[in-house]
C-alpha cells in the first residue's frame, strides 16, 4: 500500500470517528462486590448520559457509594467494568475529568477555604486560575470566605465547600454523594441550582441523595437499589407511570364527553372524572381539555392533578422486593 493510500485511510477512520456521539459519561455493566460474607453489590449495570442528571435511590446498605466507588475506580469490582468519558475508571486519565463530592469528607482545618480550593485545582491538573476558583466559591455561596480556616466553618460550610472542591477542576462529570445532607432549605435550593447549571452546560452529574423530593426535581432518570441489586431503572415518566387528572363536571353534554374521552381513558365516579393523560403531554392537554368542555357548555368546578409521588414509587418498590424475599422461591 502506498504512503498516500495509508494518509487516506487513516484520514477516513480519522473522520468516522469524530462523527460518533460521545461516550457515555459513565457507564457500567455487571458490577459486583463482596466484603467477606457480605454481598454489597450484585449485577449492577447502568449508564448516565452526557448531560444528564441522574438520581440514584435506595434505603441504607443498599450498595449506592460501593457502586459510586467502583464506577470511579476508587474501589475494585469482583467482577463487572466500568468506564467514564470513554476510558476504563481505573485509568488516572478518566478521573482527571470528573469531579467528586464524597458522603463522608474532611479537610485540614488549619488551611483557609482558598487554600483548600487551589490544592484540589493543582491535583486536578486543569491550570485553574485564581479568579476561577474565587468565582467557584461564590457560586457555592462562600464569595468573603475564602480567606477563613476551614476549622471554623460549620457542618453546612463544609459541604458547601466540598462542592465547590468537586467543581473546580472543570469536570466533564460530577457525582455527588448525599450533597445537601448538611444543608438548610436555601442551601439546598442552591445546590439544585447548581445541579441544573451544569446541565446546561452539557456536564453529566450522578446524583446519590436520600432527599427523594429534590432527586424528583431535578434528575431525568433514576435508578433504584435495593439489596446491591438494580431494583428499578428509567425516567421519571416510566417509573411513576401515566399522569391523570381529576375534574369535577357538571351539565355534560353528550358532546363533551366525547371531547373527553378523546384525550384517554376516563373512570366517572358522580359528578367526578378521571382523565388518563397521554406520556407526552407537553403540558397543553388539560387547559385545552377545560377550554373545549366550557365552549361544549360543561360546568367546570374543580381540576385536579393526580400523580403518584417518587417517594411512593420508591416505597412500592421496595415493599413488592421485600415481599418477593418473604415469599421465596416458588
Amino acid at each position: 500500500m502506498s504512503t498516500v493510500d495509508s494518509g487516506a485511510g487513516v484520514q477516513a477512520a480519522a473522520d468516522l470517528v469524530a462523527g460518533l456521539p460521545p461516550a457515555p459519561a459513565a457507564w457500567c455493566t455487571g458490577l459486583r462486590k463482596q466484603y467477606r460474607r457480605h454481598l454489597a453489590v450484585e449485577d449492577v449495570s447502568l449508564q448516565v448520559g452526557r448531560g444528564e442528571i441522574v438520581g440514584l435511590l435506595g434505603p441504607n446498605g443498599a450498595g449506592k457509594t460501593t457502586v459510586i466507588k467502583m464506577l470511579l475506580g476508587l474501589v475494585r469490582p469482583d467482577a463487572g467494568e466500568a468506564m467514564l468519558l470513554g476510558q476504563r475508571s481505573a485509568d488516572p486519565a478518566a478521573r482527571a475529568r470528573v469531579g467528586y463530592l464524597p458522603e463522608l469528607f474532611r479537610y485540614q482545618p488549619w488551611l483557609t477555604a482558598a487554600e483548600v480550593l487551589a490544592l484540589h485545582a493543582r491535583l486536578s491538573g486543569a491550570g485553574v486560575p485564581a479568579a476561577e476558583q474565587r468565582d467557584c466559591l461564590a457560586l457555592v455561596g462562600l464569595a468573603g470566605r475564602g480567606d477563613d480556616r476551614v476549622g471554623g466553618f460549620s457542618k453546612g460550610m463544609q459541604q458547601r465547600l466540598g462542592l465547590a472542591v468537586a467543581l473546580v477542576g472543570r469536570p466533564e462529570f460530577v457525582v455527588l454523594d448525599e450533597p445537601t445532607s448538611a444543608l438548610d432549605p436555601l442551601g439546598r435550593a442552591d445546590a439544585r441550582d447548581i445541579v441544573l447549571e451544569l446541565r446546561s452546560r452539557g456536564v453529566a452529574v450522578l446524583l446519590n441523595s436520600h432527599l427523594i423530593g429534590e432527586v424528583e426535581r431535578v434528575c431525568d432518570r433514576v435508578v433504584v437499589l435495593d439489596r446491591g441489586r438494580v431494583a428499578a431503572s428509567g425516567t421519571l415518566a416510566e417509573l411513576l407511570g401515566q399522569r391523570e387528572v381529576r375534574l369535577h363536571l357538571t351539565d355534560l353534554s353528550p358532546a363533551a364527553q366525547q371531547r373527553l374521552a378523546a384525550l384517554g381513558r376516563v373512570d366517572r365516579e358522580g359528578e367526578w372524572s378521571t382523565v388518563a393523560l397521554s406520556a407526552d403531554d407537553d403540558g397543553t392537554a388539560v387547559p385545552d381539555l377545560v377550554r373545549d368542555l366550557v365552549s361544549l357548555g360543561a360546568l367546570v368546578h374543580a381540576v385536579e392533578p393526580v400523580r403518584i409521588s417518587l417517594e411512593e414509587r420508591l416505597l412500592g418498590i421496595l415493599r413488592d422486593g421485600a415481599a418477593s424475599r418473604a415469599a421465596g422461591p416458588s
